[in-house]
This record gives structure tokens, C-alpha cells and sequence, in this order.
């Protein structure tokens, strides 16, 4: 470790996951609060459905178009600058009684949440020893961010109303806005072109870097699995004969937090050099977790199990990843991240949008199928990567 290196405080890391869970999970509190937002503005559950697809193409776009910045402008500046405008679209959207109005600032909601991402790779320069732990710890932060969004935004709706998910939301932004400015070190971008020659390096990585393709479809391929998987969850525990009502069945979603907590672990494990090892282990729980899911479908304390190994697989897979690109070029990892998470959250779409399709085709059955279906693809990926290392 370099001697500025060094100096940063301990504290930092955790900062920084607490800050990038707050800021990521401002795309997800819409989701089970759709319908209660629909009845406030008197409009339609379709129309209002809107929302939760606009923020996610919000967030899409910020990737490709904000994250690349990250090499070339004052990391800590433009974090804070969109966290500023974060917080001000938030306090708007607690506000609005306009649902043309909410459209867009649910759009911009996404777009500004874009320095969770920005924030992760920073991590990665934290310390190159302990790059691997460090980036599982963030990652972890935004996978609880992720998860506990939906489980606070029902809680702060039933009590209150769900204006106040985003105005109380707007106030913890703000504090680690006020932490982020306080303590986060100043990295200095190292890229000197201007932005067009940085959207054209960073789609000149994919050619570059094997290893980038690799990492970048097998996160493709697990996180569709992940998304799959929860989508048709829902549908599966609401269904005869476990019946469960949607409080019960949003519960599930704290083994998952479990999960990512675990997860950190296996970033240690590819800091010492094991990352072929990690990958089969973690790409092998899924699986494993899936076929006991396929086994024993209406087994509860199964279930619990494998939803807790099935997310420690998918999570520790990523962090694998992550250390993975973060090696290949010092001086890029908000362009690496760009790749990787633009190509993540495509296998996201397209999972979900099997998952769906299987479980109106099959139900229960048919989506595990799909399920073991792309986790062997996942496998296949990882044996091709050792084979060609």
C-alpha cells in the first residue's frame, strides 16, 4: 500500500457502502408502493406502473452517459454534485401531486442515482491488498440498499403515507452528503481527452480485455438469474397452496440481506489470488441452491436456505468480478464499471422478462427450469474462463 494510501481512515469503506446503499435504493422504494401511489393521484395502476420503468431508465442511462466521468472529473466533486440534485429531486417528488410531473422526476430520481456506482470502483483505489474486501464491502452496502428499499418503503407507507418515503429519503441523502464531503479523499481523474473520446475508450475496453467480456456475461447471466428469481418468487409464495400476503412475502427479502452481508467474504478469497476457485464455488450454489428450490417447492425452511445461498452465490459472484476488472487498468475503473454494469443490468431485463414469460407458460416448474438453464450457462462461462486463462 502507497504511503497516501495509507492515510485514508478505516472508517471510509464503511462510509461509503452506507452512502451508495442510501443513494440505490431511491430507485427501488416505487416498486411496492405502486399502488398507494396510484390511489393518492387517482390514476391507474398502468399508468402509474410507469414510474418504476422510468427510474430504472434513468439509472441506465446515467451509467452510460455519467459514469464514465468518473475517470475524467473530480470523483468527490461530481458525487457530490448529484447527490446534491438527488436530494432536490427527492424533496420534488415528495411534493408533486402531477403525475406527468412524477414521470419526470422519477426519470431524473434514476439518473442522479448514478454515484452509488461511481462510489464502488472508488473502493477499488482504496488500498490494492485489500481491493477485493473493500469493493465486496460497498457492493455489499448497494445489495442492502437494494433489498431494503422495498421492505422501508412499505413500512414508512402503511404508517405514514408514501410521501414520506421520499421526503425522509431527501434527509438521509442529505447526511451522507454532508459525510461524503466531510471525509471522502480527493482522487485525482487521470484521463485528459474530452468526453467523446471518453465514451470511445471506454466501448474500446470491451475489445481490450478478455477478461472484461468474460466477467461482464457472467455477471450478465447471475444477475438475470437473481432478478428472475425474485420476480417469480412473488408470484410462487402468493400462489395455493403456501397463499402468503404480500407483508409476509416482502420478509424474504431479509434472508437475501443475509446474504449479501456473507458475500464480502469471498472478495478476501480472490484478493489471494483464488478467483477461479471463488467463481466455481459461488456459480455452484446457485445451482445447488436451485435444485433444492426444484426439489422441495413448498418446503418453507428449504426455501429460507436456499434464498440464503442462492444470494451469497449471485452477490459473491459479482464481488468476484468486480476485483477482477478493477485489476486490468488502474486508471479506468469508472469506464470497467460502465461496461460491466451496463452488460448487468441488461442480463437483469432479460431475466426478468423470461422469468415472467416462464412462469405464464409453466408456472413454478417451468421457471426453475429456466433458472437451472442460464446458472449452467453461468457455469459453462466460468470453465471457459479457466480453460483459456
Amino acid at each position: 500500500m502507497t504511503e497516501r494510501q495509507s492515510q485514508y481512515s478505516p472508517a471510509i469503506i464503511p462510509l461509503m457502502a452506507v452512502s451508495a446503499g442510501v443513494i440505490v435504493a431511491n430507485i427501488y422504494y416505487n416498486q411496492p408502493i405502486l399502488k398507494e401511489i396510484a390511489l393518492s393521484l387517482q390514476v391507474t395502476e398502468s399508468q402509474i406502473g410507469k414510474i418504476a420503468m422510468l427510474s430504472q431508465l434513468g439509472y441506465g442511462l446515467g451509467m452510460f452517459f455519467l459514469l464514465p466521468l468518473g475517470d475524467k472529473l473530480n470523483r468527490k466533486n461530481l458525487i457530490l454534485t448529484l447527490c446534491v440534485l438527488l436530494t432536490i429531486t427527492l424533496m420534488l417528488v415528495a411534493c408533486t401531486h402531477s403525475l406527468s410531473v412524477l414521470y419526470v422526476l422519477s426519470f431524473f430520481v434514476g439518473l442522479f442515482s448514478v454515484p452509488a456506482q461511481i462510489i464502488l470502483p472508488m473502493a477499488a483505489t482504496l488500498g490494492k491488498d485489500n481491493r477485493g474486501k473493500n469493493v465486496g464491502i460497498v457492493f455489499s452496502g448497494i445489495l442492502v440498499g437494494i433489498l431494503g428499499a422495498r421492505v422501508i418503503s412499505g413500512l414508512i407507507t402503511e404508517a405514514f403515507g408514501w410521501r414520506y418515503v421520499f421526503g425522509i429519503s431527501a434527509g438521509m441523502v442529505l447526511i451522507v452528503t454532508v459525510l461524503l464531503k466531510l471525509y471522502l479523499p480527493e482522487v485525482p481523474p487521470k484521463f485528459k481527452g474530452n468526453y467523446f473520446h471518453l465514451l470511445k475508450s471506454t466501448l474500446a475496453l470491451v475489445k481490450e480485455y478478455r477478461v472484461l467480456r468474460q466477467a461482464a456475461l457472467l455477471g450478465s447471466f447471475t444477475f438475470g438469474v437473481f432478478c428472475s428469481f425474485w420476480t417469480t418468487l412473488t408470484f410462487h409464495l402468493s400462489s395455493p397452496p403456501l397463499s402468503y400476503h404480500t407483508g409476509t412475502i416482502g420478509l424474504f427479502g431479509l434472508i437475501a440481506i443475509g446474504g449479501a452481508l456473507v458475500a464480502p467474504y469471498f472478495g478476501k478469497l480472490a484478493d489471494k489470488g483464488n478467483v477461479q476457485r471463488s467463481l466455481l464455488i459461488t456459480v455452484s450454489m446457485i445451482i445447488g441452491s436451485i435444485l433444492l428450490i426444484k426439489l422441495f417447492p413448498y418446503s418453507i425452511p428449504v426455501l429460507v436456505i436456499s434464498i440464503f445461498f442462492l444470494d451469497i452465490g449471485v452477490q459473491a459472484t459479482q464481488i468476484t468480478n468486480f476485483t477482477r476488472i478493477y485489476s486490468l487498468h488502474e486508471e479506468a475503473h469508472s469506464r470497467l464499471n460502465t461496461i460491466y454494469m451496463t452488460t448487468y443490468f441488461i442480463g437483469a431485463a432479460i431475466g426478468t422478462y423470461f422469468g415472467l414469460l416462464s412462469w405464464k407458460l409453466g408456472q413454478w416448474d417451468l421457471s426453475t427450469w429456466q433458472l437451472l438453464l442460464w446458472s449452467g450457462i453461468a457455469l459453462l462461462i466460468v470453465l471457459f474462463s479457466k480453460r483459456n486463462t
